[in-house]
């Protein structure tokens, strides 16, 4: 008995150690093309004869990927396969190579119809199959722009319209294809930070540590929800990735009194990457009360729990302070003196914890919990009786408005990939939305509970990529809702070496906004309540052509695009006596035109988007306007029929440049104080900014902003700033 056992015990180790000789772990570092490491890049080992993946994982924080577990004598056999798709980069399909212990795939830039977003399908994938038009920036581009805030970067991109009212810190808004500005949806780093109901200043988003921007346009609620009407913006934090911790610091200086500091601490060890940073900016302006300042701190810590397991935790805390001075120099004639005192404070709290976890044969699931605060306050405390209007009089009064916001919720995507060819997204979300708006002794408190379901399908049918989904929203308030997207994609000519690929698409969708907390909540003394105003809604479709010329080099898109706005809300007096009111679901507007794009890849590293955007829009209904303005056949306003961009960038190893256009023509406006004024005149904004690396650790860089000194008004009766310049250096210790 004790020889049998014995044997078994030897058979047993030697079927250990075999199985053990036998296995093989493959690894593959994908890197950027400047060989620094890629992390979250998504990699899949395929079987050569095969579109099913073996495997899928992501790269860690060094960029690395690891499949565990493969037959030695398979791999020796080079049968496998890999492929990376890692957003901001072109994709990449490399054969394994038996003889390296780590394969190292270093990626290349494209044209942005050729690179890899995340926006369009919630999931890595190739722009030009997702049938959305999608723009974005990458982490060398903010950093040659160094904008001071959003709007400063998205201004440059192709169909997008930014109205500040004023100067730095001003309300900052994006218009796109004829929408609102509150049917944007705005996240950072997987969390909402829309005010419920859309509402979102641009000028108080900061980019520093900001890795890549993308900017989907068209009606995108089945994936994103309320306030997905017209476009999503999503931003991504740079992720820490050399094994020797690396501090950056640096601080710039410029007219107007202009100062800014930043500082940031990032690397990744083992099985944990960190990055904290923070930003201080601070500048008087041009003018009275036009004073800035702006604070930043935040941190994107991960760690890897397996090698499928993945845990990353989110900060960020924004503080912004800024003098409002009010309409006062109305297209260059000064009608008002400025407001000396009133001012306005906005501070903002985001959090966010989510487990990533990769199984085999394709499947993926993420769990997030988010928490946003948002408070703001708008102090004006002795009036100015100076600021007199046609219309009412004085009418400037002591006021103080202040707004206490909290979205919290859960959220659960699971994507798998049946095939090369199939990949399936679905997801649920749930979100408490509550808080007190409106003047100090007056304010309202609102609560809603929204939960979503959603799904879609991607399928890449030989030369046709088809994407659609659907998602239903039920709300403890507005009830339920559903929205569908289908969008199509076809190759319809693969093209030689000059014409090098035909592509049309079409899409149709429907989008919602839920109504602000206000909007639903608000009562005595200055409105009544309406519990049953349901979301406002869109019909959208667009239809498209993109023609590649030189393998790529150079991609020319065209896109028709003819949105029908309904169910949209106005305010209503309900009583004449005591101008109490409501509002209701009753305005319909229709907006239709075209965006026409130029996207070359001059050489490796110089990049060219120029965009010309066309747009139409009129009201269908309002009831109930407030002047003549909003009458039904009138242009909505804000909206400019001719709108253009442009963005060069030279992203080098030594320097780096860029050259930045925004061209917007004159657009209806109103001035709403009775000085009869009806529009913004057109302008032209030009920006400059460059740098350079005196050596490994020390950069110099300047920016220059509205460079041609041009003298006009984004919102009537707000003078933008004029010329102002930076300039400051950049250090660096530690890395790699």
């Amino acid at each position: 008995m004790r020889a049998y056992c014995a044997w078994f015990l030897l058979l047993f180790f030697l079927a250990v150690s075999f199985a053990a000789a036998s296995a093989a772990d493959l690894k593959v570092k994908v890197v950027d093309p400047q060989s620094a490491t890629v992390a979250g890049a998504q990699v899949s080992l395929l079987a050569q004869s095969s579109d099913t993946a073996v495997e899928t994982v992501s790269t860690s924080a060094e960029g690395i990927a690891t499949f565990t577990g493969l037959k030695s004598n398979t791999l020796s056999s080079g049968s496998y396969r890999v492929q990376v798709l890692a957003p901001g980069f072109a994709p990449h399909t490399q054969k394994v190579d038996p003889r390296s212990d780590v394969l190292t795939i270093q990626l290349h830039l494209a044209a942005n119809s050729e690179t890899v977003v995340v926006t369009a399908t919630r999931s890595p994938a190739l722009a030009e199959e997702t049938g959305a038009s999608i723009s974005t920036l990458e982490s060398g581009q903010i950093t040659t722009m160094n904008p001071v805030a959003s709007d400063d970067a998205m201004r440059f991109l192709p169909g997008a319209v930014v109205n500040a009212a004023g100067q730095r810190g001003g309300l900052s808004s994006l218009f796109v294809r004829g929408g609102d500005s509150t049917y944007n949806k705005v996240i950072v780093d997987g969390v909402t930070i829309n005010e419920p109901g859309g509402t979102f200043d641009f000028g108080t988003l900061p980019l520093t540590e900001a890795n890549r921007v993308e900017f989907l346009r068209g009606a995108q609620s089945t994936l994103y929800g309320t306030d997905a009407m017209t476009s999503v913006v999503q931003v991504f934090t740079r992720t820490g990735s050399t094994s020797t911790p690396e501090l950056r610091f640096g601080t710039d200086g410029g007219n107007f009194s202009t100062a800014n500091g930043f500082a940031s601490l990032a690397g990744a060890r083992g099985r944990f990457d960190y990055n904290a940073f923070a930003d201080q900016f601070n500048t008087s302006g041009s003018g009275i009360n036009q004073a800035n300042s702006d604070s930043l701190q935040g941190a994107n810590l991960g760690a890897s729990l397996n090698d499928r397991t993945t845990l990353r935790f989110h900060v960020r805390h924004s503080n912004s302070h800024t003098g409002l001075p009010g309409e006062w120099n109305f297209n260059g004639d000064p009608l008002l003196p400025p407001d000396p005192a009133e001012w306005s404070q906005l501070n903002s709290l985001l959090g966010s914890v989510e487990l990533t976890v990769a199984e085999p044969s394709g499947w993926q699931h993420r769990f997030t919990g988010f928490d946003y605060l948002y408070r703001y306050n708008d102090v004006n405390l002795n009036g100015d009786p100076s600021r007199v209007s046609p219309l009412f009089g004085p009418f400037d009064f002591p006021n103080h408005e202040y707004d206490d916001i909290n979205r919290a919720g859960f959220e659960y995507q699971g994507d798998y990939s049946e095939r090369t060819w199939s990949h399936s997204t679905f997801g649920y979300r749930i979100e408490n939305e509550n808080g007190f708006i409106g003047t100090v002794g007056a304010q309202t408190p609102g609560q809603r509970l929204n939960q979503d379901a959603y799904l879609q399908q991607q399928l890449i049918l030989g030369r046709l990529s088809v994407v659609a989904g659907g998602r239903f929203v039920h709300s403890s308030v507005f009830g339920n809702t559903g929205v569908p997207r289908v969008a199509l994609t076809l190759l319809a000519r693969r093209g030689s070496e000059i014409l090098s690929g035909t592509r049309l698409r079409f899409s149709y969708a429907t989008g919602f906004k839920e109504p602000r907390l206000e909007e639903t909540f608000a009562g005595p003394p200055f409105s009544e309540p309406n519990p049953g105003l349901k979301p406002e809604r869109v019909r959208a479709f667009e239809a498209g052509i993109q023609q590649n010329f030189f393998q790529g080099k150079y991609v020319f898109n065209a896109t028709y695009f003819n949105n029908l706005f309904h169910d949209q809300i106005n305010y209503e007096t309900v009583n004449p006596l005591t101008f109490v009111g409501e509002y209701f679901n009753v305005n319909q507007a229709f907006a239709q035109g075209a965006e026409i794009e130029l996207q070359a890849k001059l050489r490796s590293r110089l990049l060219l988007n120029a965009a010309y955007t066309y747009t139409s829009t009129e009201i269908l209904d309002d009831p109930a306007p407030i002047d003549s303005q909003y009458n039904v056949g009138q242009p909505l306003l804000r909206r400019p029929n001719h709108s253009a961009t442009t963005l060069l960038s030279y992203l080098g190893n030594r320097w780096g440049s860029n050259l930045s256009g925004s061209f917007v023509g004159r657009r209806p406006d109103d001035d709403f104080l009775g000085f009869n004024i009806n529009h913004a005149a057109g302008y032209v904004r030009a920006d400059l900014g460059g740098w350079y690396a005196l050596n490994a650790r020390v950069t110099a860089y300047a920016n220059i902003e509205n460079a041609l000194d041009r003298r006009y008004n984004e919102v009537v009766g707000y003078p933008a700033l004029p010329l102002n310049f930076r300039a400051g250096f950049r250090f660096r210790i530690g890395g790699e």
